[in-house]
């Protein structure tokens, strides 16, 4: 999607310097997140290579879709961090940026003499958010970590899936994606810090503990009656009614009728006033004492009816309600497209893509896609260039190795 300049300038990040030291999943996402909303984001990759992400899941003519995705907005700068010049780059970068975003293993950024000791002292007002697996400190802090590994250990995979079967997953990098979003978070809390002179600071975000933080009431209710959440398919544990339900021609209807006003209106709307009126069901713990029961006279009226018939008697009694969408169904949905929730794009080739729109939506200040994920090194000369590299340096620079740009690709 083409978006003009006065609209990337009137970003609420627009002016914030950002630089991402990150490959694959989580750093890259929550710059890209930055990035959505003006930030000026300066992407550090590995000559020759680049982020791994370009070579993942479906290609087009040899580059990731999702790469054009996860690194919209941003200028991509190929350095070789293992090279005294690249690090200098990257402390140059680090002098004028305000948040830097990072996910290598810890200690691999102060073996190369980019740490926060190192950077703050170029830097004091930088904030410097770290994504790792495990965090920067414990017994785990070295332990490789992906999203998969932070799912388990912070409980989602343990709580997913049917109760006889092995634990599942979600068909996404679940983990990396959140600990994404508590770094944006993190970022932004500590930009207001640094805007009231408080100086700059660390952020450490873990995959497991930004899973840990949605699990809910899983640690008090272990601690005080000694409850162990487990797998409970689609249906949410302590919480009635509230599952998914199949359909006459197959297909699964979820609802969501666990408010007392609300499963009033769903028993009356399948024909069960008795249950409606029933004393034992109007509060939610009387209901979840009766959950079976409440499931399966549920579930024996939508098997009698089309997903379209399910779904429009329950609108009709004001009854949370809705279809399981494949990405077919999101593409093409109204509703999506009512809130531009699908951008046309364009690749390099001239190629037509559809893109996710940009979230959330600001009434004065909205995100906007200005281009799609760069070539590997397209920006390094112009970002070089604005650090006072003279061409010859840059040329020289390029010659040796410790440089690509986007040209010589």
């Amino acid at each position: 999607m083409e978006a003009s300049a006065a609209n990337a300038a009137a970003g609420p990040l627009s002016g914030v310097r950002v630089v991402e030291l990150g490959n694959l999943i989580a750093a890259p996402f929550a710059t890209r997140l930055m990035a959505d909303f003006g930030a000026e984001v300066v992407k550090i990759e590995a000559p020759g290579e680049g982020d791994p992400l370009r070579k993942w899941r479906k290609l087009h003519k040899s580059t990731s879709l999702w790469w054009y995705l996860q690194s919209r907005n941003k200028k991509s700068v190929a350095v070789d961090l293992r090279r005294p010049e690249g690090q200098e780059i990257v402390r140059r970068l680090a002098r004028d940026a305000d948040v830097l975003v990072e996910n290598f293993r810890p200690g691999t950024l102060e073996r190369w003499g980019l740490g926060w000791e190192a950077l703050r002292e170029v830097n004091p007002n930088l904030v410097m958010v770290r994504i790792s697996g495990f965090g920067q400190d414990g017994p785990y802090r070295e332990r490789p970590g992906f999203g998969a590994v932070g799912e388990a250990m912070g409980g989602m995979r343990f709580t997913t899936g049917d109760p006889d079967r092995p634990p599942a997953r979600t068909g996404i990098s679940l983990g990396d994606s959140l600990a994404a979003l508590h770094a944006v978070m993190g970022a932004l809390m500590a930009l207001l810090r640094v805007k009231s002179g408080g100086g700059g600071q660390v952020i450490d975000v873990s995959l497991y503990e930004s899973v840990f933080n949605l699990m809910e009431s899983l640690v008090p209710e272990y601690d005080v009656v000694g409850f162990v959440r487990e797998r409970s398919g689609g249906s949410l544990p302590g919480i009635a009614p509230s599952n998914s339900y199949p359909t006459a021609e197959g297909s699964y209807v979820i609802v969501a009728g666990n408010g007392d006003a609300i499963f009033k209106r769903l028993m009356t709307a399948i024909g069960r006033e008795d249950m409606a009126l029933d004393p034992r069901f109007a509060s939610n713990d009387g209901r979840v004492a009766h959950v079976e029961l409440i499931d399966a006279t549920i579930a024996k009226w939508t098997r009698r009816h089309s997903l379209e018939e399910v779904t429009t008697a329950l609108d009709r009694a004001d009854v949370p309600n809705g279809r399981i969408y494949s990405v077919a169904d999101i593409v093409s949905d109204p509703q999506y497209l009512a809130r531009k929730m699908i951008l046309p794009s364009t690749l390099p080739d001239g190629t037509e893509v559809k893109m996710p729109g940009i979230v959330p939506h600001f009434s004065e200040t909205p995100g906007a896609v200005n281009w799609l994920g760069p070539r590997l090194g397209e920006h390094t000369a112009p970002v070089l260039a604005g650090l006072g590299y003279s061409a010859e340096e840059i040329d020289t620079l390029a010659r040796s190795g410790a440089i690509t740009r986007g040209e010589e690709e």
